[in-house]
């Protein structure tokens, strides 16, 4: 039987492959039989996604599994122009030798398998990030970019999917390296904030076109 955690990212892959659609309202007991669990942890594994924004409230009894939408992945990229360069910025002077060497291996297993499900290739995506963000020293700056990813990494994993934006995602990872190995932290800047507003305009558009379809 699945354990909270479990089913917490079960339901986070599923949702992300469309098993549960968009629109959708799940309740307490369909989950509880589907995956063979009781309510009780049901009940926790959905409140955890509630609040980090996979599902929506509904009802008494439900939640709602979201859309994506065009304007919500705008404001989530106009966030991470915020933080994220930010925080590189910071950091990028004080990364050792053994960060890079993490993140290096971080890309290797993100990108050496194709079958990897969109779940997990966001958590690496961000564990890459984060890693790079970690020597900022700002405590409150990280919080709050831990807390954007979960918003965020839904629409990770739907991005690879719909636009097969991986092997452009994996060279400028790449890139991204090779300039802060380098210690061009502006260059390392500029090219994450490219990275970032270049796949949200690319996403944004795709949805744009879907919801005028």
């Amino acid at each position: 039987m699945l354990k909270k955690q479990h089913l917490y990212q079960q339901l986070k892959q599923d949702i992300q492959l469309q098993h549960w659609a968009a629109g959708q309202v799940l309740t307490q007991q369909q989950l509880a039989q589907h995956y063979a669990v009781s309510r009780i942890v049901v009940r926790d594994a959905q409140q955890a996604l509630l609040s980090e924004g996979w599902l929506s409230a509904h009802g008494k009894a439900g939640m709602r599994v979201p859309g994506f939408s065009a304007a919500e992945a705008e404001e989530l990229a106009m966030l991470r122009l915020q933080l994220e360069p930010l925080a590189l910025k910071l950091a990028a002077p004080k990364l050792s030798f053994s960060q890079l060497g993490q993140a290096e291996d971080i890309l290797q297993q993100m990108h050496s398998s194709k079958a990897l499900p969109p779940y997990q290739r966001g958590e690496l995506n961000w564990q890459f990030h984060r890693i790079l963000y970690q020597p900022c020293d700002k405590p409150h700056l990280l919080q709050l970019l831990d807390q954007l990813h979960q918003q965020v990494s839904r629409y990770l994993g739907y991005q690879d999917q719909a636009l097969d934006y991986a092997d452009t995602s994996a060279d400028e990872h790449q890139q991204l390296l090779a300039l802060l190995r380098s210690k061009d932290t502006t260059a390392a800047c500029a090219l994450l904030t490219a990275h970032i507003s270049h796949a949200a305009a690319l996403l944004a558009q795709y949805l744009k076109n879907k919801q005028d379809a």
